[in-house]
């Protein structure tokens, strides 16, 4: 007993010896490197960073702990508070303002050669003379070929600041020469709107992809062409959208809505609302509304659809969304690096939250725990919380509590979906077919594609020889390989219009529309 009461006396000596050593090495402020009462505001962490700085044994990159650490912190606040460094920030900015500065090509890296694949319409590069098929050899004095550079370094070299020059050395296949072009970097658009056009003789469509700054001037311009080629309803299509900017949402939803209704409002921790209300300039409030969505729709593609299907004034049609009730601001630093924290949450017209339970580590997988329960395949298996009912004015039942529910279920797809393994070989191809190909291929455009394009026996026995030893083994692979082809040799309008024709989407918006008539 005597022995195990010295026990806390032997460690209350090491510790004092602790101390003591550091008293001897008269490390200046040690043990008062933080003190509230001399300090304005909470500068604890300030001050361990500066002390680790100063006096840790071994050099420490202080500003990769810094970032470390606000990471860290704002991960534990919730799933979309979150830090942005430099080059992440840079990225984010150039897609959500909607374009970026550069020579406004599309490219692939194939054998350490630079190939474009499509040069951009109205871009730098198409101005200059670029053709799709070229391979880029130098940027300025940079070496391009050869190499092993990755996607980013290439970018590196062609982006710049806007009329700035690059001299861009390329090898043209036929004409086998190098060509010169002197390039002045650009502003290049990144769509939103990727496509629209007519399903029916009175139904249009518009895919938006995001809800960037330029979304609703795109989103604008599809919608008021559409109107005059006719159309008296609309396909909205929201599918994989994970959102963007709030008063984007708020500007898309006004155009269907009748002045004064409520699109959204915002509640912070003080209890502060904030209105969202359409306003008298709608030009698309009379003709009926078909919103696709899926469980990547997220945030503000959230507010759209749960703002359209509150009102009673469109047809949600698809699989319960993601679930992203938060509202984030976004604080720039000095250094290009920026941090997004939750402000506030949002709620929709009639009073829901759908925003998901986040309290568990099990967030970003909730998704997939869907596809496991069965729900991305059986409307039964969605899950609502009867306490978070509630009612439209025309007494259509809907649910709060993690996602906007489809009023109209379509399962997903695996029967004629496609894994990577077999899109890549596709894709590969495809892009090899047309590189080799281009001249017997160029006599088709948008206008003849969808009838006159085949895979030909020709085409098909090639892909044969490509895929060889490797298994493809696909019911539908000359549907495929068409889809391919259109994308790549002529643009995603014709690729949607291909596609439609298997889209269960599609179908059930035209069964609908049929029983409407």
């Amino acid at each position: 007993m005597k022995q195990n009461n010295n026990i806390p006396l032997f460690i209350g000596i090491s510790i004092a010896f602790g101390i003591m050593v550091g008293s001897f090495f008269n490390i200046k402020n040690a043990g008062t490197i933080y003190n509230p009462s001399q300090t304005k505001g909470n500068n604890k962490l300030s001050a361990v960073l500066k002390y680790i700085e100063s006096e840790y044994v071994d050099d420490v990159d202080a500003e990769q702990i810094t970032e470390e650490i606000i990471t860290d912190l704002l991960n534990k606040l919730d799933p979309h508070s979150s830090y942005l460094s430099k080059d992440l920030q840079q990225i984010t900015k150039e897609t959500m303002n909607g374009n970026f500065v550069g020579i406004g090509v599309q490219f692939v890296v194939k054998k350490d050669t630079v190939v474009v694949v499509k040069v951009l319409p109205d871009g730098p590069s198409k101005k200059a003379g670029l053709r799709d098929g070229d391979r880029l050899l130098m940027a300025n004095k940079d070496t391009l070929y050869g190499k092993n550079l990755n996607s980013d370094d290439i970018i590196s070299k062609l982006k710049g600041i806007e009329d700035t020059q690059v001299k861009v050395k390329v090898y043209r296949p036929g004409d086998n020469n190098t060509i010169d072009f002197n390039i002045t970097r650009g502003k290049v658009a990144i769509k939103s709107v990727p496509v629209s056009y007519k399903i029916a003789d009175s139904l249009g469509y518009i895919k938006l992809d995001r809800f960037a700054m330029t979304s609703y001037d795109e989103f604008k311009a599809a919608l008021d062409e559409l109107q005059q080629e006719g159309i008296k309803d609309l396909v909205l299509d929201l599918r994989g959208n994970p959102g963007g900017y709030m008063h984007i949402a708020d500007q898309i939803a006004d155009e269907f809505l009748a002045d004064g209704k409520l699109i959204v409002y915002t509640k912070n921790k003080n209890g502060r609302q904030k209105n969202s209300v359409a306003t008298t300039k709608g030009s698309f409030e009379k003709g009926h509304v078909y919103v696709f969505i899926d469980q990547n729709s997220a945030s503000a593609s959230e507010i759209v659809s749960g703002a359209l299907q509150d009102h009673d004034r469109a047809t949600i049609i698809g699989r319960r969304t993601f679930g992203k009730g938060l509202v984030q601001q976004e604080i720039d630093f000095n250094d290009g690096s920026a941090m997004r924290l939750t402000i506030a949450r949002y709620y929709t017209p009639t009073g829901r939250s759908i925003q998901k339970p986040y309290g568990d580590n099990n967030y970003n997988d909730e998704v997939l725990n869907r596809y496991k329960s069965g729900e991305l395949f059986y409307k039964d298996s969605i899950k609502v919380i009867d306490s978070l009912k509630y009612t439209t004015p025309k007494g259509k039942v809907v649910y709060g509590g993690g996602g906007i529910t489809p009023d109209v279920f379509i399962p997903l797809d695996t029967l004629n979906s496609t894994n990577y393994y077999e899109l890549n070989m596709i894709n590969n191809f495809v892009y090899q077919y047309i590189d080799t190909h281009r001249d017997e291929l160029s006599k088709f455009n948008e206008q003849n594609f969808i009838k006159e394009f085949k895979i030909t026996p020709k085409i098909h026995k090639a892909f044969v020889d490509f895929i060889a030893p490797n298994k493809l083994n696909h019911l539908e692979v000359n549907r495929l390989l068409k889809e391919n082809f259109a994308v790549s040799l002529i643009n995603d309008k014709v690729y949607y219009q291909l596609i439609q024709e298997r889209d269960p989407y599609i179908k059930k918006v035209l069964s609908l529309s049929k029983k409407e008539e």
